[in-house]
């Protein structure tokens, strides 16, 4: 079946999913053991997160650390998609943004609509398929004002597609640590909370949109529960740039 157009980015390559390499494992036992020892995150529910088996971590986004914090803090070796851009750089500081991607699992993938958001979501399911935990976000781009957005419904077609158990993950005062603008960490207390797993097999099939939405707003429900966020009740966005494109949004219905 074909993914539903419900994303953000897209796949470089529709192979198979490549293994993160010895940075991957550097990064896991060298740098991230030192990392805790400076910042001291406060780890709640770790043993949620299955052993073994197809796993998606679905988590709040406040600031880029998360995704250094969610790889840090998690049992499992954890993948997740981040924008191309990061690995194409040349000279030494492509060298080292491509090196720092690696290391905390990223896989590039180009932003794009449409057919590109439904290649990204293909891209996620090889990754989850091969048995890494995939993290993500479920309300597609940071939250600059600290609430919880409505989430997208990709997370509940990947979900339901692969079977995957979905463990919410709840992030505390990231933005706090790494504020938009801010290039490197703050020393802050910060708070990342592993919820139960959750199962959304019983709302049927990955081809029926009402089920991705039931699976995807019980998944944001269990987020919720873990921030306590005040919630948006809408879709993250960037303000529409023209009137083109306010007039299309207006337009176009509520994306399932």
């Amino acid at each position: 079946m074909r993914a539903p157009a419900d994303g953000t980015v897209s796949g470089d390559d529709a192979g198979a999913v490549k293994s993160p390499g010895a940075l991957y494992f550097i990064g896991r036992w060298i740098v991230a053991p030192i990392a805790k020892l400076v910042y001291r995150p406060r780890v709640i529910g770790r043993k949620n997160v299955p052993e073994h088996g197809k796993v998606i971590l679905a988590s709040n986004h406040l600031s880029f650390i998360d995704s250094v914090l969610i790889p840090m803090t998690s049992p499992r070796r954890v993948q997740f998609l981040a924008k191309s851009t990061y690995f194409e750089g040349r000279g030494l500081k492509g060298r080292v943004s491509r090196a720092f991607f690696t290391a905390i699992g990223a896989v590039g993938v180009k932003r794009g609509a449409g057919q590109a958001a439904q290649e990204a979501l293909e891209q996620s399911r090889r990754i989850i398929d091969s048995g890494a935990a995939f993290a993500l976000y479920p309300e597609g781009t940071r939250s600059l004002d600290g609430r919880l957005y409505k989430g997208r419904t990709g997370i509940g077609w990947l979900a339901l597609t692969t079977g995957a158990v979905v463990v919410p993950v709840g992030l505390i005062g990231t933005d706090e640590m790494q504020p938009v603008g801010v290039s490197f960490p703050r020393v802050r207390r910060v708070t990342v909370a592993f919820g139960e797993p959750i199962d959304v097999s019983h709302y049927g099939s990955a081809e029926s949109g009402r089920a991705r939405r039931l699976a995807t707003d019980e998944i944001m429900a269990a987020i919720h529960a873990l921030t306590g966020q005040e919630l948006a009740g809408v879709y993250n966005e960037s303000p529409p740039a023209n009137t083109v494109e306010r007039v299309r949004r207006a337009l176009r219905p509520e994306r399932l």
